[in-house]
């Protein structure tokens, strides 16, 4: 089974994976970006506010292709629980949201990309694999601004608006696959609410 945690920077889950660590010892835990090559390109990338976006959603694509091959098909394969902080959704949705602004800048009166989240999904949709759950941290985008600190583009308020939007989007495509979480809650029930989901998808394997 393919469990993804997904939210906003700042929505808690760094806290929630090493919970989720303790409570399953023989899953295996992962994230994305990785820490490959092709990993630390996306993040000289995150670094770089004058990073082209097209650019940058290939280089998000090659270190999901080579997360898969690598970590994701292989452990499945084996029959384990595999946990993965941020997969194809937060492209979908971040990369989309920076696409979004990117194709407003109209040439010649006419957008770049008429729906930036649907070419993004479009663009993952040959190679990637749908996890069976995806956890939701919600929270709103000042808290989520505030807590991550905004130390680069994608944790500033404003961009994160966009972005909540397309995990919307995402959320009502695919409600079944969803489960939405209140980040905002004290801890330890977000906590127990996580776990709950995750023991309850295992359940009905």
């Amino acid at each position: 089974m393919l469990v993804t945690l997904e939210g906003l920077d700042g929505s808690g889950k760094t806290t929630v994976r090493a919970a989720l660590e303790e409570r399953f010892p023989d899953a295996t835990f992962t994230r994305e970006p990785t820490n490959s090559w092709y990993g630390d390109a996306v993040y000289r990338s995150i670094e770089d506010d004058d990073a082209d976006p097209l650019a940058e959603l290939f280089l998000y694509t090659a270190d999901h292709a080579d997360h898969l091959s690598r970590v994701i098909e292989p452990a499945l394969e084996r029959g384990d629980l595999v946990i993965s902080d941020r997969y194809s959704d937060s492209r979908f949705a971040y990369q989309g949201a920076t696409l979004e602004a990117w194709s407003n800048r109209h040439t010649g009166g006419k957008r770049r990309l008429e729906d930036p989240l649907e070419y993004v999904v479009d663009v993952h949709e040959p190679i990637s694999i749908v996890p069976d759950l995806t956890i939701y941290l919600d929270v709103d985008p000042e808290t989520a601004a505030a807590r991550a600190g905004a130390t680069n583009k994608f944790e500033r308020a404003e961009y994160l608006e966009s972005v909540r939007a397309n995990y919307e989007r995402l959320i009502e495509r695919d409600s079944d696959r969803f489960v939405r979480i209140d980040a905002t809650r004290d801890p330890d029930d977000v906590l127990e609410r996580v776990e709950g989901a995750v023991y309850t998808a295992l359940e009905a394997e």
